[in-house]
């Protein structure tokens, strides 16, 4: 393996400026080196091709996707790691973990046994469960970064060792999403809505408790259902929730989903409740193919792309990067913009191929 480097300064750069340093890095990769396939999974068969030659060849990283392999939002999470390390030359582990904190911190201590340059984990457990680890890997001179949940008091502790964040600020990406829908679909202080997410996860709990903190302010009345274990793996696990849920709360106007595979399954949802396209506004995060589907269809009104395609490539970046020149921490805020009838065919293609 190759001297860890370490530098001494934190760097925060927004989302455009990394992006250039991200594709002069890869074209100038790209073109001194040759795919050959190298990868594997130790839960899964899937593999993913490595460049031989680049930047970062050599440089060993355990990768966490989030859920499972072929979910929705995960699969353009590990798209992104996958486009990386080939640019790149980084010999890259993907391991999956059914969106489950535990078995991220599990999966974690069996990644430090390989002793690989670095690991990209996913936030969710929070500081208190992860930081003595994260303790442990950087002693052992293992990197650390972080996607999509942040980790703020690991981050500030090693951003000069190389340790970044690439994601959506959770709290304002759901207090973004709380007040743009209230001003789309017009609703007003008493009007009765739903929140269905994951407020109880210290760290990603804080984009379900934007939306709850951004609908309380306009003066609406807020029922809260926290996703549980089971629909929180798979998504269909929750219709007998929904429709529990809605049978029980007549008056709902709007519903926001704090959850991207749930989301995807709102037209799923909405059908099993006897709901038609538009009778309630709907809300939710990220994009998948099903997402477009129910968003041309009227199912979904709504939703919020935080452009997790970046989140797997610039983690990637972010360790090459650290471990073979000393760069330091990146803070790179991936929330996107709004999508809706009236721009989703110009991003749907980019969507069925799984980038965005």
């Amino acid at each position: 393996m190759s001297t860890k480097i370490r530098s001494r300064s934190g760097v925060r750069l927004t989302g455009e400026v990394s992006l250039m340093v991200a594709l002069m890095l890869g074209i100038a990769a790209c073109s001194s080196s040759d795919a050959t396939d190298s990868t594997s999974t130790p839960t899964t068969t899937d593999g993913a091709p490595a460049a031989s030659g680049g930047l970062c060849a050599g440089t060993q990283i355990v990768f966490f996707p989030g859920g499972t392999a072929g979910g929705g939002f995960e699969t353009v999470v590990y798209n992104g790691a996958v486009a990386a390390a080939d640019a790149l030359g980084a010999d890259v582990t993907y391991v999956w973990s059914d969106w489950d904190p535990q078995n991220m911190i599990t999966g974690f201590q069996q990644a430090m046994a390989t002793n690989p340059d670095g690991i990209a984990i996913m936030g969710h457990p929070g500081d208190s469960a992860f930081d003595p680890l994260i303790d442990q890997a950087e002693s052992q001179g293992i990197l650390v970064t972080v996607m999509n949940t942040e980790l703020p008091i690991a981050e500030a502790k090693y951003a000069a060792d190389g340790m970044g964040y690439v994601g959506a600020v959770l709290h304002d990406a759901g207090a973004s999403l709380a007040n743009e829908a209230i001003k789309r679909a017009n609703l007003q202080a008493g009007d009765e809505v739903f929140v269905w997410g994951l407020k109880a996860q210290p760290g990603r709990g804080e984009r379900t408790q934007g939306i709850i903190d951004a609908l309380e302010a306009a003066g609406m009345t807020v029922d809260y259902l926290e996703i549980d274990d089971a629909t929180n793996a798979d998504p269909a696990a929750g219709v007998s929730t929904f429709t529990g849920f809605m049978s029980s709360h007549p008056n709902v106007t709007a519903i926001f989903i704090d959850h991207g595979n749930l989301t995807s399954t709102i037209p799923t949802y909405m059908k099993a409740a006897n709901l038609e396209p538009g009778s309630i506004y709907a809300a939710g995060f990220d994009l998948s193919p099903a997402t477009i589907q129910g968003i041309q269809d009227g199912y979904v009104n709504l939703a919020i792309d935080q452009q997790q395609f970046l989140q797997g490539f610039f983690a990637i970046e972010q360790l090459c990067l650290s471990h073979n020149y000393g760069f330091s921490g990146l803070f790179i805020n991936t929330g996107g913009g709004f999508v809706d009838q009236s721009n989703i065919d110009v991003i749907a293609p980019l969507v069925t191929e799984q980038i965005r």
